[in-house]
């Protein structure tokens, strides 16, 4: 499953969903929660699942974000979708790893319920948007077997926290949401899996969208979430690795496959090591 680029579709809209899915997204992700007025949650609901009956090949992952415990209705959102053709789910509002548990046990039970492989279904957190969770982050680690990815949010968190923005002027992050952002790939890191970015909120900016996506591939995000379709090829590209990027990674992994005794490699010039052997192994396999 590649979590590169990960595109949210309101789940209301059968006309976004039918654009979106020939974008080149990686993962739609399917709303039931922010972008789906409260009046209209029955009804995305059986539009999602409805969806989901549709067995056309495709060539993206089909996750559904449901609406956290505390609307009451999660568990209604998942006796609806978790059927063949979901591939995951994105839990919002997460507390940390024992709501992810209690969400596993449901699972395991619609799964037998559908006829559906055990542990089929993934899950992906957003791990930041209440302030206990920003204490809860180690607790992904270790992993449950489903988690495939964290990610992060500012708005929610924001609002929890009573602020009034969370933006320097010059559009960076302020201190606690860059805190939020940081504790985020660390938890992922430390869990063995995928640190995706947030959004960038501004679509009609590419060239801010671009430069951001590559401050976070630099860091070691691995993928982004887009709220439009035009986002989607500006993160696919950014988040994959170069022709250059990948013919240098080859040779540092060739090199040490000729040298299995060495911990250390002249390369043209510069020395290299076991952490830059690893660093390449990681690009050879997101290519």
């Amino acid at each position: 499953m590649r979590l590169r680029s990960l595109l949210f579709v309101p789940g209301d809209s059968e006309k976004k969903f039918a654009k979106a899915s020939g974008i080149g997204a990686d993962v739609l992700i399917l709303d039931l929660e922010d972008s789906v007025a409260p009046s209209m949650k029955e009804a995305a609901r059986a539009q999602v699942a409805a969806l989901l009956d549709d067995r056309s090949q495709r060539d993206w992952s089909f996750f559904v974000r449901v609406n956290p415990f505390d609307t009451g209705i999660t568990f209604d959102d998942l006796a609806a979708v978790v059927k063949p053709g979901l591939d995951g789910l994105l839990i919002p509002k997460a507390n940390g790893a024992a709501d992810i548990a209690r969400i596993g046990e449901e699972l395991d039970r619609l799964e037998a319920k559908a006829g559906m492989e055990q542990g089929s279904v993934k899950i992906a957190v957003v791990a930041t948007e209440t302030p206990l969770a920003m204490f809860n982050l180690g607790s992904y680690t270790p992993p449950h077997p489903r988690l495939v990815a964290l990610t992060w949010g500012a708005e929610d968190l924001a609002a929890a926290i009573g602020a009034t923005g969370n933006k320097e002027e010059d559009g960076h992050w302020t201190d606690p949401y860059r805190l939020a952002r940081s504790l985020c790939l660390y938890a992922s890191a430390s869990a063995g899996v995928a640190p995706v970015d947030t959004l960038y909120a501004d679509f009609r900016n590419p060239e801010g969208l671009e430069a951001d996506c590559r401050r976070a591939r630099r860091d070691g995000f691995t993928g982004r979430i887009a709220i439009h379709p035009d986002q989607v090829a500006i993160i696919n590209r950014c988040f994959s690795p170069s022709d250059e990027e990948i013919a240098e990674a080859q040779k540092i992994v060739d090199a040490f496959a000729a040298n299995p005794d060495a911990g250390t490699l002249g390369i043209d010039g510069k020395m290299v090591d076991i952490p830059h052997l690893k660093a390449a192994r990681r690009t050879l396999a997101s290519a």
